[in-house]
């Protein structure tokens, strides 16, 4: 932090997403928008009409002084701008500019690359202003596995230029895992650093591999197409077991009706919503973590039970396998066909083999703790930032 005579550091960071909902699943990360504690302003900027109750959010930024702004863009500018095209977005982005000129940041940071990114860019393109985005998702592969609707296709279309312009004249660019750099490099990113998830500092190392009876197993993720764990219930129904489902999302009802339908019903438990600190509790008490992914990239509900040391069971994607898990398949997680056999034959070797279930756990948790552990992606964001602050100055 700055001496009370120097120029304090102040860090904006332009979001999309809303703030009030994290609060309300209970995803507050300690200083996620200031790691390090490298700044005494952080300046959120919120491209809609979200307003969090900032004491909700202290904690995100440690001891820095937190400042909440809105430059909402709504159905208006989308058809004024042709569909978000970049020069005819620049009369919206003078605001953010004028905020931004009062503001005076060392440093700008986008989570996530949308019109965020386009206010970033153009703030650094009239102010100097280094900027570091991160992409939490691939677009390309969002598009072909959600298989959304033709607004939804047409909206993410016309993002797209957006999108590029924000990959090129970015500072740096920080894909969340590995897959994910095809897609910046294809898109004009020059620096690119994969950094994963800053994971919550709350979830402990399970202690005990003694079986519970029956077998608990725990699926965490967000219940859509390319997380249907459809073949995991359909498992559950044939083995003495009981599953608890984490997750909200357009399948759910989908998925009761199958658990009904194939004996399941009283083996899940079904909970849209759990807070992040009470699952970070929960997971080791649970004896497999178990889901399905189609994506390529490893998903934080993934990374998160392999932190605290439960033994994994995951489909193969079959897309792009997630470069990080195929390093680790059958060492210190499981990669199985999604398939109701898969999910059924890799618990029931898990059940009935205790060495290679607490071989796999401990494992498990060894490599998270060397390649994702929350102080070590606290301490690399930090440095980039310090180190992109330097260059540019």
């Amino acid at each position: 932090m700055s001496t009370e005579t120097s120029k304090p550091k102040r860090l904006l960071v332009i979001i999309s997403h809303t703030l009030t909902s994290l609060v309300r699943k209970g995803e507050i990360t300690p200083r996620y928008y200031n790691p390090g504690e490298l700044f005494d302003e952080v300046h959120i900027l919120m491209t809609n009409s979200d307003r969090p109750n900032p004491s909700d959010l202290q904690e995100t930024v440690g001891r820095a002084k937190l400042f909440l702004h809105n430059i909402p863009i709504d159905r208006g500018p989308f058809f004024t701008t042709l569909g978000y095209r970049p020069r005819l977005l620049r009369h919206w982005a003078d605001t953010a500019v004028r905020l931004a000129r009062r503001i005076a940041p060392d440093l700008i940071r986008c989570y996530g690359n949308s019109v965020n990114g386009f206010l970033a860019v153009e703030i650094k393109r009239a102010l100097r202003v280094p900027v570091v985005v991160s992409l939490h998702m691939n677009p390309e592969e969002e598009r072909v596995i959600e298989a959304p609707n033709w607004k939804s296709r047409f909206l993410a279309l016309m993002l797209r230029s957006v999108e590029n312009a924000t990959l090129r004249d970015s500072d740096i660019v920080m894909p969340v895992y590995e897959s994910i750099r095809g897609y910046a490099e294809r898109n004009g990113a020059k620096d690119i650093r994969v950094v994963y998830n800053v994971l919550s500092p709350h979830l402990r190392q399970k202690e005990s591999y003694e079986l519970h009876h029956p077998v608990r197993i725990i699926s965490v993720g967000r219940l859509l197409r390319g997380k249907n764990p459809e073949c995991l219930i359909r498992a559950v129904a044939d083995i003495d077991a009981d599953l608890t489902l984490v997750g909200d999302g357009p399948l759910l009802e989908h998925l009761q009706r199958i658990a009904r339908a194939c004996g399941a019903l009283g083996k899940v438990k079904f909970k849209r919503s759990v807070p992040n600190d009470q699952l970070c509790e929960m997971l080791p008490k649970f004896d497999i973590f178990a889901a399905h992914s189609a994506y390529s990239g490893p998903p934080k509900a993934v990374l998160e039970p392999l932190l605290t040391g439960l033994p994994v069971v995951l489909n193969r994607c079959d897309v792009q396998p997630a470069v990080e898990l195929a390093r680790g398949e059958g060492s210190w997680i499981l990669l199985v066909p999604n398939t109701k056999e898969g999910y059924l034959q890799a618990i029931k070797r898990l059940a009935a083999d205790d060495e290679l279930r607490e071989r796999l756990g401990r494992s498990a948790y060894a490599h998270a703790r060397q390649q994702w552990a929350p102080d070590k992606m606290e301490a690399t964001v930090a440095g980039i930032y310090d180190e992109v602050m330097k260059k540019s100055h």
